[in-house]
């Protein structure tokens, strides 16, 4: 805001000056009058030079500051006059283009929940979404808000999830469904049971990265410095060259006025905006800019396996009976017996069987820790670990399993596996495209279980029985020419890894956890394939805003060339330099939508 009113008051400026020069006859008042508030902006400008050198890094403000001291210097003021406009006005600009590319992310500030019903009695009462405690009972009703993070107690609807996940089909949810808050109901009303408070709903947590996001939006600017660098020097030859061949310090100026470095100020922030505005629509949040130069240039990627590579539900692999028992009926045992469990075999156990297969149970009792004793079809049946099972001289399996004994004699065992995604082996083949060198799995789980996942995937390394202080010390040993490196994990345990290595991306479709809030990329919905996109749509992104660059370098020089030989005079090379700028913005927000690629 502040710059729209720099812009403001050095048009008032402007226009003042205009009816001194033309209207009253008084042009020294006019020169007067703009070179004191030229003065004014170059005093400006030159101290947040200072503040940016002190830094450590180099600032791009060096000719915008000798542009308008030059022309000042000479008695061209309509010409400073008009770079005054085009930095103030270049900086308008720039706000307007980083709020039209964040619109995306800031749709979700928007569209905040902020009431709910509460069905209390048989009557509703409406109440702000703060006061909402979990286990309450909440009425959603046609086109509204889920306020809060639940599950549906009563009806059935569909839901749009488009603002949270990506997803642009609505989905249908049953009674028994979790629901997102944030998420839009479509024409049914249902009544749904808070699983969480407004403060911890998933939602906020969205929220929270979304702020962070618009907090610092374009952290990187040292692609911008570094050309700089070299086009401040050449832009001073061309300019000092010129003043000495032509003996004009007229001259100096005419070539200072059209090397202003507006490009470079502008290209990168606007592009990279711009690309995270497009990652967001995309389901995936990127908190700074700089998180986009390195996901662009990674070579070295490190994925968690369990709710990462796997879909981290596990499920029946393999029945193996010991005779007399035939596997239909060890499962029918130890699914019955497990059937009131809620450890998370019981329940992957129970659900490969089916509500069909279970049998009745009496003097059922858990051992925590330990297994299950019950008996089935006047059967004494135990299921859970093998010193727990039987005391008979058996081989322990390397994978999960639970071991069942029946009649106090040992019947075999029933193994777990975790699945792996649908979209893991295409996701990894589409990261060896986009130039991901090197790709690991670490993981805390046995290294046999790690391997056999592996196996289907094409993987450099594979690393299991892994404490989090393990998978920090592999990832600090990549090569520095094997870097930056990625890891990517959804668990508590992975959050210390994720802040290790040089882009953390967190699959947090499943809640605010630490992983989410220590990641600098968030994947919102539940879908590996969008870490191939976030590189992808990184890539691309820099790509555009190295193309910007490099394109309004090439037109500066060529104009700094020709304003050398004295035909183009100051006040025509400052509107040159606003259209060059007006080409740098329109350039850099094609990052919104990325390359066309063939198909």
């Amino acid at each position: 805001m502040k710059h729209t009113w720099k812009l403001v008051a050095t048009l008032v400026v402007g226009a003042v000056a205009l009816v001194l020069a033309f209207g009253l006859q008084q042009p020294m008042a006019a020169q007067v009058l703009v070179t004191v508030a030229g003065s004014l902006v170059a005093l400006s400008m030159f101290f947040e030079m200072i503040k940016t050198l002190r830094s450590g890094k180099y600032g791009v403000d060096l000719l915008a500051i000798m542009a308008i001291v030059a022309t000042l210097a000479v008695g061209e003021y309509w010409a400073s006059l008009m770079v005054l406009v085009m930095l103030t006005g270049g900086d308008s600009l720039e706000d307007y283009a980083t709020r039209k590319a964040g619109q995306e992310l800031k749709s979700l500030l928007d569209n905040s929940p902020q009431n709910a019903h509460l069905v209390s009695a048989d009557r509703l009462e409406d109440i702000a979404v703060e006061k909402i405690a979990v286990g309450d009972q909440l009425l959603v009703k046609p086109g509204e808000l889920v306020p809060v993070d639940s599950k549906i107690i009563k009806g059935n609807s569909t839901f749009d999830e488009s603002s949270l996940t990506g997803e642009s089909r609505p989905l249908e949810k049953l009674v028994g469904s979790e629901l997102m808050s944030g998420s839009v109901n479509g024409a049914a009303a249902v009544t749904i049971e808070a699983l969480s408070t407004a403060a911890d709903s998933q939602y906020q947590a969205i929220v929270q990265l979304v702020k962070e996001s618009a907090n610092q939006p374009a952290n990187f600017v040292r692609m911008a410095d570094r050309y700089a660098v070299p086009f401040t020097a050449i832009a001073i030859v061309i300019a000092v060259v010129a003043w000495l061949i032509s003996g004009d310090p007229v001259r100096l100026a005419e070539v200072l006025v059209v090397a202003s470095p507006c490009p470079l100020i502008l290209a990168a922030p606007i592009s990279l905006v711009a690309g995270m505005s497009r990652a967001s629509k995309n389901g995936v949040i990127v908190k700074t800019g700089t998180t986009i130069e390195k996901l662009a240039s990674a070579k070295t990627i490190a994925f968690d396996k369990t709710g990462t590579l796997t879909k981290g539900q596990l499920t029946v692999n393999e029945v193996k009976p010991i005779e007399p028992w035939p596997a239909q009926e060890l499962l029918h045992f130890a699914a019955s017996a497990e059937q009131r469990s809620g450890h998370v075999l019981a329940r992957s156990l129970v659900a490969y069987v089916g509500v069909d297969g279970l049998g009745a149970v009496s003097q059922l009792s858990e051992v925590t820790g330990q297994g299950i004793e019950a008996i089935i079809d006047d059967q004494v049946v135990k299921v859970g670990k093998l010193a727990f099972v039987t005391q008979q001289a058996v081989q322990a399996v390397e994978q999960t399993a639970v071991y069942v004994s029946i009649g106090g004699k040992y019947a075999g065992y029933i193994s777990f596996l975790d699945q792996l995604r649908p979209e893991a082996a295409a996701t990894i083949q589409k990261l060896r495209h986009f130039g991901l060198k090197h790709i690991m799995m670490l993981t805390g789980d046995q290294a046999t279980i790690a391997k056999t996942i592996a196996a289907k995937l094409d993987l450099d390394e594979v690393h299991g029985n892994l404490l989090p202080k393990d998978k920090i010390r592999l990832l600090q040993a990549v090569d520095q020419n094997a870097r930056p490196t990625i890891m990517v994990g959804d668990g508590v345990n992975d959050a210390p890894s994720l802040t290790t290595a040089d882009v953390g991306i967190a699959m947090g479709a499943h809640g605010a956890t630490a992983a989410s809030e220590s990641a600098d990329v968030v994947i919102l919905k539940d879908d590996l394939s969008r870490v191939a996109s976030a590189v992808m749509i990184s890539q691309e992104t820099m790509q555009i805003a190295r193309n910007d660059v490099l394109a309004g370098i090439v037109v500066l020089v060529i104009l700094m060339l020709i304003a050398a030989t004295g035909v183009i005079p100051a006040l025509v090379g400052a509107m040159f330099q606003e259209v060059v700028d007006m080409m740098t913005i329109l350039l850099a927000l094609r990052a919104r939508k990325g390359l066309r690629r063939k198909k």
